[in-house]
């Protein structure tokens, strides 16, 4: 049942070319453009300086470590861009029965929790090719710093940390699939396209106001229950830290509460969904 329900799915957002360009491979594009863009004006303005100030052309020629690319796209997989973009998809899997009224042709066809749960498959897909072009991405702007600033390639694995990459490539991917699970809730519940594409963003920016000006204001700090438990994105940013410490330690106590946040985000939505999902009247759906 999950399997056929898996590959409806799959097949229905394959055929959504829009969706498909706008979440797996508009972001990476944007890497790749802004990031030449930026690479030329830092070459032409770095040339202007260097010669103004009569320094050797062989300044700064060391060579660019291919391999860095891996942490750079696991850190910044889960980047604000790409989940906005990934609403797309989301909105387009979620709530693409309530908007085109075909939940009664395919209920009747299979188990609802198992419908739902296939959409939550395929989204979770989306999210891991999502990253894997972001990681292709991230080679194509290493290789292209290399040539526009004429520095040589290498591809040096000796700071590579396994575990460490995978850990946080694993953060974000989850980040990824929790935020998208914000628009199946809003889906499932408003019936609408439309809330399913834009209650996940306003409540992330209501959450990036309450960790900045507000936090202070209502005198909370990031370590507590309280901001962990209502920005999931702190608590991905803490669990980002916790994998990769620097040099201040984080205060005892807040990575558990970090992962009871990102836990309780992930499972909150699905079980609400699946509870509000199996009480709906879908015959005019």
């Amino acid at each position: 049942m999950l399997v056929d329900a898996l590959k409806s799915e799959a097949y229905r957002i394959s055929r959504n070319r829009t969706a498909i360009f706008c979440s797996v491979l508009l972001t990476p594009l944007l890497i790749i453009v802004g990031g030449l863009i930026y690479l030329l004006m830092t070459k032409a303005k770095g040339d202007a300086l260097a010669a103004k100030a009569n320094l050797p052309v062989e300044l700064g020629n060391q060579p660019v470590n291919l391999a860095e690319a891996f942490g750079f796209a696991a850190g910044n997989g889960a980047n604000g861009v790409l989940l906005v973009f990934m609403l797309l998809a989301a909105a387009a899997v979620y709530a693409g029965d309530y908007r085109w009224e075909t939940w009664r042709l395919i209920s009747a066809r299979n188990g609802r929790p198992w419908l739902l749960l296939g959409k939550i498959g395929v989204m979770k897909a989306l999210a891991m090719i999502a990253m894997l072009t972001t990681l292709v991405a991230a080679f194509i702007y290493f290789i292209s710093q290399a040539l526009v600033t004429g520095r040589p390639m290498s591809f040096d694995l000796t700071d590579f940390k396994l575990v460490e990459f995978l850990l946080t490539w694993l953060l974000s991917y989850i980040r990824i699939v929790q935020y998208g699970l914000i628009a199946l809730l809003a889906a499932v519940v408003s019936r609408s396209l439309l809330a399913a594409l834009f209650v996940p963003w306003a409540l992330g920016f209501v959450q990036t106001i309450l960790g900045g000006p507000l936090m202070p204001i209502l005198g909370w700090s990031p370590a507590d229950w309280a901001s962990q438990l209502l920005m999931p994105g702190l608590a991905y940013d803490t669990l980002k830290a916790a994998v990769s410490p620097g040099p201040m330690p984080l205060p005892d106590g807040v990575v558990a509460k970090a992962i009871t946040s990102l836990v309780l985000w992930c499972v909150v939505p699905v079980a609400a969904s699946t509870a509000w999902f199996q009480r709906q009247d879908l015959s005019k759906e």
